[in-house]
């Protein structure tokens, strides 16, 4: 097998190959670009992951009636500390009811901020933490001895990955004092 002669750069053999490598490389950047763009673009926000999940029925609810979607829609980022619906269950009867009346939007909002983070923290970040300020303004404290609890509540899972945050699962919901 015969190889052509190589040709020194500057000639237009050469400039002629360069230019074609240069577009095709060019052309996959854009092409692995558009792919990474996509991804980030149709990733859930904090809403959207929640309720895709299936297991925060009461908490998406919560949000509406408190009119909460939007802000956890925004851009964030947030970390949310999210009680499933058997932690809603574990609450006295009558109590998510009563709170999601119109009357009692205020105690409502005030619980769910509660449950909420300015920031993207992860779990690795939870860990070095003993409080952390809650967007409600109040802070909830944090134990990381015997796994992580947030007040009251085990965190079951952690690090669900949103657009605009971050999402760890929690079985208890905690309340303001």
């Amino acid at each position: 097998m015969q190889h052509a002669p190589l040709k020194a750069a500057g000639t237009e053999e050469t400039d002629w190959f360069l230019l074609t490598l240069e577009a095709a490389s060019l052309q996959h950047f854009q092409r692995e670009t558009q792919l990474v763009l996509g991804a980030i673009e149709t990733m859930p926000d904090i809403v959207a992951t929640a309720i895709a999940a299936g297991q925060f029925n009461t908490l998406v609810a919560a949000v509406k009636a408190a009119g909460l979607v939007e802000t956890l829609q925004s851009p964030g980022p947030f970390t949310v500390f999210a009680p499933t619906d058997d932690a809603f269950k574990k609450l006295p009867a009558g109590t998510v009811e009563s709170l999601l009346k119109p009357e009692n939007k205020s105690k409502l909002v005030a619980i769910l901020t509660y449950h909420v983070v300015s920031g993207s923290v992860k779990a690795a970040d939870v860990v070095g933490l003993t409080e952390a300020a809650t967007v409600q303004g109040q802070k909830v404290k944090i134990d990381t001895k015997n796994g992580v609890k947030v007040d009251n509540a085990n965190v079951i899972k952690t690090d669900i990955i949103c657009d605009n945050g971050i999402i760890h699962v929690i079985d208890a919901v905690i309340l303001p004092k």
